[in-house]
C-alpha cells in the first residue's frame, strides 16, 4: 500500500488564485493519495481570490482552513509529520520571509517546519520580472532545500481555456510533490 501523503497548502496575496483553485480541484481527485490537505491563507488571498474569481468557493472546500495565526495547527510543529507543503501562489514578501526564517504567520512558520524537517517546499512564486533581491531569496530557499517552481504555464499540450492552462503548472507541482498524476507528458504518445 502506498503511503497517503499530508499536505499543507498556503495560498498567498499574490496575483493566481486560479492556480490554486486548479489545484484544490486536483487534490480533490487524489484524496485516495492523500491522509490530509490542510488550508492557510493569508488576508490578502482572500481578497485575491473573491477579486479573481469572483466568488468565496475556498470556504466550501472539502479541506481544513486554518487562520493565518492558529498556531495550534499540526503542521505547525514537525511533530504532527506533513509530508509536503505547496505556496501556490507564493508572493515575494512570502518567499523573502521564509528565506530568512521570519515564522510571523501560520505560512512562513510551516514552511520553517517542512524545511527544518526536511520534507518538500514548493513555492510557487507569481511575480515577473524578477529583481535580484527576488532571485537571491529564491536561491536561498534552494540551498535550504525548497523547491522554486514559477506560475509559468506551458503550451505544448494546446490548453483550450484557462483551467487547462493553469493545470499545466499545478500538475507539475503535485508530480513535484510525488501525487500519481494523469497529465501531459513530453514525447508521449496520447491516448
Amino acid at each position: 500500500m502506498d503511503h497517503k501523503k499530508k499536505v499543507v497548502v498556503a495560498l498567498t496575496g499574490a496575483s493566481g488564485s486560479l492556480y490554486a483553485k486548479v489545484l484544490f480541484d486536483k487534490l480533490i481527485s487524489l484524496k485516495s493519495q492523500t491522509e490530509d490537505v490542510s488550508i492557510v491563507m493569508s488576508d490578502n488571498a482572500h481578497e485575491v481570490w473573491k477579486y479573481e474569481l469572483e466568488n468565496e468557493s475556498f470556504r466550501s472546500l472539502p479541506f481544513r482552513l486554518f487562520g493565518k495565526n492558529d498556531f495550534s495547527a499540526p503542521f505547525a510543529s514537525g511533530s504532527a509529520g506533513y509530508d509536503t507543503m505547496i505556496v501556490c501562489p507564493c508572493s515575494m514578501g512570502t518567499l523573502a520571509r521564509i528565506a530568512h526564517g521570519i515564522s510571523n504567520d501560520l505560512i512562513t512558520r510551516a514552511a520553517d517546519v517542512i524545511l527544518k524537517e526536511r520534507k518538500k517546499l514548493i513555492l510557487v512564486v507569481r511575480e515577473t520580472p524578477f529583481s535580484l533581491i527576488h532571485i537571491n531569496n529564491m536561491k536561498v530557499v534552494t540551498e535550504a532545500g525548497g523547491i522554486i517552481c514559477p506560475a509559468s504555464p506551458s503550451f505544448y499540450s494546446k490548453p483550450m481555456d484557462f483551467e487547462a492552462l493553469a493545470a499545466t503548472v499545478t500538475d507539475r507541482v503535485l508530480d513535484l510533490a510525488g501525487f500519481r498524476v494523469e497529465s501531459f507528458r513530453w514525447s508521449q504518445e496520447e491516448n
